[in-house]
C-alpha cells in the first residue's frame, strides 16, 4: 500500500510593518527583515518545511500572503511583529489560512540604549530606531482584532537574541503543532470488541475524529490469524532471535512459545503495513476459534516491539488510551500502557503498571520475557513482558472523554523512583508525585478518567498544555 506522508510540518512566517515607514526611515525594512530571517533559521532548525512570506505590508501583500499559506498547506502560522502595523494587514492572512497562529512580540535587544539613543541628535533616526524596538506597540490592536473576528491566537513576548525561554517557547509549538499533525493523519487500527464491563474505556469514535482528525480501521482477529499462516519458518526463526536482542528471555520461556509468539509478531508488522497502521487497540475473548485464540494469546512481545518503534498498542481495546499512547510517543518521550496497581503509603508512592504491551524504548534496564500460565481476566497463555519506566522524571497523560463528549488532556508530572516492584510478568513502575500519594490519586480521579493512562519519560506538561490550545481541548494539570 502506498499511503502519502504527511510527517512533514509546514511553517508559515511573516513578518509585518508599515509600507509608509520605507521611505520615511532609511535602512529600517532592511533590517527588519534580517530580524525575521534570523526566526526562519531558528524555525527550520526543528527539521520543518518554512513557508516564509517576508515582511507584509498592506491590505494587498496580505491577501496574497493568506492565499499562498493556504496553497502551502501550512499547519501553523507564527506572526513575527517586528514593529508598529495596521491590523488591516494581519487579519487577511490568518483569515483565509485558517490555521493555529503564535505571535511572537520579540523586541530586538533587551532595552534600547537610552544614552546612546538620545545622543543621536537627529529626531528621524530616533524615530527610526524607536520603530525597530516597538514589537509591543500593535500587539493589542491584533489581539482586540482577533478576539472580534473570533481567531484564536497564541502570544509569546520576549528578545529576540539572547532569550532562551522565549525560543525554548518557540520549539514547544513546533513541537505541539508536529504532534497535532501526526494525530490528525494518524490511521489507529481496532482489532476486536471493548473488554466486557469496562465502562470507562468506551468511547465514541466521532468524537476522536472532531477532535483529533485521523483514521479508524476496523479489524477483525480473523485477519492476524490469516497473516500468521504465512510465516515461514525462517522468518520465525529470525524474529525468535531479535526476540533475544531486544529482550532479556527467561531460560523458563520453551521454545514453542517463543516461537508462537514469533509467527504472530512477524504477522503483526504484515497487519500493521497492510493497512498503513500508526496505533493499534485490542481485544478479543478468544474462545470457541483456535486460530484466534492462538493469535490473541501470543501477541505481547510482537506488541511490545510495534510500541517501541513508534506504533503504539494498547490492550482491552482502549482506544482513549492508545491515542494518549501516540501523543507521548510522538513528543519522542515513550507512552507505556499503565494503571493503579496499588499504593505503598509508606513510601508514599504509587505502583502503576499494565498487563499486555509495554513500551521497551522507556524501560530501566532491558525489558524481561516470562511465561504466564494464566492472563488474568483473559483467555489463554503465553509469554509476557515485565519492566520498570526509566528512572527520572516522568509524565502521565489520559484522555477523558467527559460527560458532555467532548474529550480532555489530564496530565500529572511525577518520577519514577527505584524500590521494589510485583514481579509478576507485568509493567511495574513505582511512582512519586510532588503533591504526596493520597492528594495525587485523589486529585486525579475527581477529573473522572478512565483506569488507564500512559506515561512516558521527562516533564513535558507545558508541551501538552500548548497541545491542547492547538487541538482545542481542555488540559487539566493535577501537579
Amino acid at each position: 500500500m502506498q499511503v502519502k506522508s504527511y510527517n512533514q510540518l509546514n511553517i508559515g512566517l511573516f513578518g509585518i510593518g508599515l509600507d509608509t515607514y520605507w521611505p520615511q526611515f532609511e535602512g529600517l525594512h532592511d533590517r527588519l527583515e534580517g530580524y525575521l530571517n534570523e526566526v526562519h533559521q531558528n524555525l527550520a532548525q526543528h527539521d520543518a518545511n518554512v513557508v516564509n512570506l517576508g515582511l507584509i505590508d498592506n491590505p494587498h501583500k496580505a491577501f496574497d500572503a493568506g492565499h499562498q499559506f493556504r496553497q502551502a498547506d501550512v499547519d501553523i502560522i507564527f506572526l513575527y511583529v517586528t514593529t508598529y502595523a495596521l491590523s488591516s494587514t494581519v487579519l487577511p492572512v490568518v483569515q483565509r489560512a485558517k490555521v493555529p497562529v503564535v505571535i511572537l512580540n520579540l523586541q530586538p535587544e533587551e532595552a534600547i540604549d537610552y544614552k546612546w539613543f538620545n545622543h543621536l541628535n537627529d529626531r528621524t533616526k530616533m524615530t527610526g530606531e524607536w520603530l525597530a524596538f516597538c514589537s509591543a506597540c500593535p500587539v493589542p490592536e491584533i489581539a482586540n482584532v482577533f478576539l472580534r473576528t473570533g481567531i484564536k491566537f497564541h502570544q509569546i513576548t520576549g528578545v529576540l537574541h539572547n532569550d532562551p525561554e522565549c525560543w525554548k517557547e518557540v520549539a514547544e509549538w513546533v513541537e505541539a503543532a508536529r504532534v497535532a499533525k501526526v494525530m490528525s493523519h494518524n490511521r489507529m487500527g481496532c482489532m476486536g470488541h471493548y473488554y466486557s464491563g469496562m465502562l470507562d474505556i468506551y468511547s465514541d469514535f466521532t468524537s476522536h475524529y472532531a477532535q483529533f482528525g485521523g483514521h479508524f480501521e476496523m479489524l477483525e482477529v480473523d485477519d492476524l490469524a490469516r497473516y500468521r499462516k504465512d510465516v515461514t519458518d525462517n522468518e520465525i526463526k529470525e524474529r525468535v532471535s531479535h526476540f533475544t536482542r531486544e529482550f532479556d528471555v527467561s531460560p523458563e520461556c520453551s521454545s514453542e512459545e517463543l516461537k508462537r509468539a514469533a509467527r504472530t509478531s512477524v504477522a503483526l508488522d504484515r497487519l500493521i503495513e497492510e493497512h498503513d497502521l500508526g496505533s493499534m487497540a485490542y481485544f478479543y475473548n478468544g474462545t470457541g476459534v483456535p486460530e484466534n485464540e492462538d493469535a490473541i494469546s501470543s501477541i505481547i512481545l510482537g506488541n511490545s516491539l510495534l510500541t517501541a518503534r513508534g506504533i503504539p498498542v494498547a490492550g482491552e481495546y482502549e482506544i482513549k488510551n492508545v491515542q494518549a499512547m501516540k501523543i507521548m510517543d510522538t513528543f519522542g518521550v515513550g507512552g507505556s500502557f499503565t494503571e493503579y496497581y496499588a499504593m505503598d503509603f509508606k513510601d508514599d508512592v504509587i505502583l502503576m503498571g499494565h498487563d499486555g504491551p509495554g513500551h521497551i524504548a522507556i524501560a530501566e534496564g532491558k525489558t524481561k520475557v516470562k511465561p504466564l500460565e494464566v492472563f488474568h481476566g483473559k483467555v489463554g497463555r503465553g509469554l509476557s513482558v515485565e519492566m520498570s519506566v526509566k528512572h527520572g522524571p516522568v509524565t502521565l497523560l489520559s484522555v477523558v472523554q467527559k460527560g458532555d463528549g467532548k474529550l480532555m488532556l489530564l496530565v500529572a508530572e511525577g518520577e519514577s523512583v527505584r524500590g521494589p516492584v510485583l514481579e509478576i510478568g507485568n509493567t511495574n513502575s513505582r511512582y512519586k508525585f510532588p503533591i504526596g500519594a493520597r492528594n495525587f490519586v485523589n486529585n486525579w480521579n475527581s477529573h473522572g478518567p478512565a483506569h488507564h493512562c500512559a506515561v512516558g519519560v521527562g516533564h513535558i506538561g507545558t508541551k501538552l498544555l500548548k497541545l491542547g490550545q492547538l487541538l482545542d481541548m481542555e488540559v487539566v494539570q493535577v501537579c
